[in-house]
């Protein structure tokens, strides 16, 4: 079933504040809007907290392992919470373990929540509605609880801010956007294949505004070949897509801008036994080969999803296009139409063939906007509408009811990778400050576990560099900053790296997990109660601290966090865990016929 935009029909109940409640709602996602990209892999939150008219706090995400949209909101408003109305554009969707969304605003005596819509993701929908109204709040679900012209509008504010999350949940491939620039006679670069430039400044500036929403761009071996292109988002943010090439054969320059990786990764996927010598010369330039057995674009959407990206960009010319229109896997386009005309019978245009001979079968927009940037056209509109998610999937419990022969206790590993998942909390990215000492003794308090792992790189070493690169990684306002902070310093100047990180990178993680879950006991006790089950960091591209796309990762932080739950439990429980978890656990310790022992750290 899918939702479209233009034909939400809903029963009209007319009430006096249905505009008002309606625009507080819409504010909740102009705002959530502001933090898209940077929030990835999480949701745009946004909150708004009124008394009437009258908004009084507001808040939104900025980032994962941020402070959360709801508690700056109360934070912002004070005492002025009291019976007060929250407006979420989506249902908080807390980790497993982390409450803090909802518990802000019921210790703020917030009275009632107006929802825009509840959680796309079937472990988060409704459980934070449920908490809420089991601790007597009142709340509101648009097109649920509340429903008119004006609320239609407000629920679609809502839906089209967290597209990318909706489209993923229900697709299971990223939100995908194609993006071309054309002129009016329908030309993407002249018969010379010289584009530079068809749209207009103001166009372009738009162009890397839309990068910066995404999680990777998506280019062919003909872009590079022809535009070298760079395929930044120079936005001045802290969040950059990675930049994916799609080349069967690797016929692509041994020198391009895409191969500098200095600042941010490059994937290059291509067919099973492509020019092995070329796929050597850029794993030596840092950049990452994936083989395919039959490289198309529905299997490098599988794969990005299994990395766990929300939003694609194509930016792609029309050889590629239109094979991944054909797949199914572009979900909206952008379409910057330059005042010009170039002509030219060989000359490109945005989209290859289609196999279509009649006008009857074009593909049509939904939902479409016009806008004017600069002297350029810019139409944009969905190619498959936003999908409903109304009907919710049966978990395992409701599913072994049915099937006895499906019971939950078959599960006896446990991933955790995204804040999306539902043991996110034990990621290194989640938002859980530490207070530590430092070399001298001294309490600091670091915003994450991430933090303080990119700042310990640098830690004794005696140069002043090395300790304006652990400020810089402190102050970072998110743990995906921080990383990509860390990481860029280290492969830029590694003289400024401690000596001892490659032995001491695990005694480091290490103590500020310890630290973590010492202090909040909610975590504690969630650790604890994986007794008897294998975690395994789920990242499909660490290889260290992950357990990588195969089970072929070392997974060293699922291994401490493993460690740490023995210690918590003690002795006895240990040696009870050990045997429960047979030839499961031995499956994952082993890596390239190297056996890691489970006890990491002689302490």
């Amino acid at each position: 079933m899918a939702f479209s935009l233009g034909a939400f029909s809903a029963t009209i109940v007319c009430k006096s504040n249905y505009s008002l409640e309606a625009g507080h709602i819409r504010r909740a996602a102009e705002i959530a809007d502001k933090s898209a990209g940077f929030t990835s892999p999480h949701p745009n939150f946004g909150c708004v907290i009124a008394v009437g008219s009258k908004v009084v706090g507001e808040g939104f995400l900025y980032a994962q392992g941020t402070k959360c949209a709801e508690l700056q909101a109360v934070e912002s408003a004070g005492e002025l919470c009291r019976g007060a109305t929250a407006y979420l554009n989506m249902e908080p969707g807390d980790c497993h373990g982390d409450h803090t969304s909802v518990s802000s605003l019921i210790q703020a005596g917030i009275s009632r929540v107006v929802v825009g819509i509840k959680h796309p993701l079937q472990h988060f929908r409704g459980r934070a509605v449920r908490s809420l109204r089991s601790e007597r709040v009142q709340v509101d679900v648009l097109g649920e609880d509340l429903q008119s012209k004006l609320i239609e509008e407000a629920l679609k504010s809502c839906l089209l801010v967290n597209a990318p999350l909706i489209y993923r949940a229900a697709c299971q491939v990223p939100f995908s956007v194609l993006k071309y620039a054309m002129t009016l006679d329908g030309k993407i670069a002249a018969s010379s294949g010289h584009a530079s430039w068809i749209s207009s400044k103001e166009s372009r500036s738009r162009v890397f505004e839309l990068r910066g929403r995404s999680n990777a761009i998506i280019v062919g071996g003909n872009t590079v070949r022809r535009d070298n292109p760079r395929l930044t988002a120079r936005h001045g943010g802290g969040h950059l897509p990675i930049r994916i090439v799609m080349s069967q054969t690797l016929n692509l320059p041994e020198v391009a801008n895409l191969w500098d990786t200095s600042d941010v990764h490059t994937i290059v996927a291509t067919q099973r036994g492509a020019k092995k010598s070329f796929q050597k010369l850029l794993a030596s330039k840092g950049v990452e080969v994936v083989e395919f057995d039959i490289l198309n674009p529905r299997d490098v959407m599988e794969h990005c999803y299994d990395r766990g990206y929300l939003s694609i960009l194509w930016e792609c010319g029309g050889s590629l296009a239109a094979p991944a229109i054909s797949s199914g896997v572009i979900h909206k386009v952008y379409a910057f139409v330059a005042p010009k005309i170039i002509g030219g019978e060989g000359a490109p245009s945005p989209v290859g063939e289609l196999g279509m001979v009649e006008m009857s079968q074009a593909l049509k927009l939904i939902d479409v906007s016009y806008e004017k940037v600069g002297p350029d056209i810019l139409i944009s509109g969905f190619l498959q509408p936003i999908p409903d998610l109304t009907p919710i999937i049966p978990s395992v419990n409701e599913t072994s009811a049915i099937d006895p022969t499906v019971t939950p206790d078959d599960a006896r590993i446990l991933f955790f990778y995204k804040a999306w998942d539902p043991y996110g909390a034990f990621s290194n990215f989640s938002p859980y400050p530490l207070h530590m000492t430092d070399e001298n003794g001294v309490y600091l308090t670091w915003p994450s576990v991430e933090h303080y792992y990119q700042a310990h790189k640098f830690i004794g070493v005696n140069d002043p560099l090395a300790r304006d690169c652990i400020e810089k990684i402190k102050s970072s306002k998110s743990p995906e900053e921080a990383a990509r902070e860390g990481r860029k310093i280290q492969k830029q100047c590694p003289d400024l790296v401690r000596p001892d990180w490659e032995t001491a990178k695990i005694d480091v993680m290490y103590k500020a997990l310890k630290c973590k879950f010492s202090i909040y006991p909610h975590l504690n006790s969630l650790l604890l109660s994986t007794a008897g089950s294998v975690l395994v960091e789920a990242s499909p591209y660490d290889l260290f601290w992950g357990g990588g796309r195969e089970g072929e990762g070392l997974n060293y932080l699922g291994r401490l966090l493993m460690q740490l739950r023995s210690e918590f439990l003690g002795e006895s429980l240990t040696s009870r865990v050990t045997q429960d978890r047979g030839s499961t656990s031995q499956n994952i310790t082993k890596t390239n016929e190297i056996q890691v022992p489970w006890k990491l750290i002689n302490r």
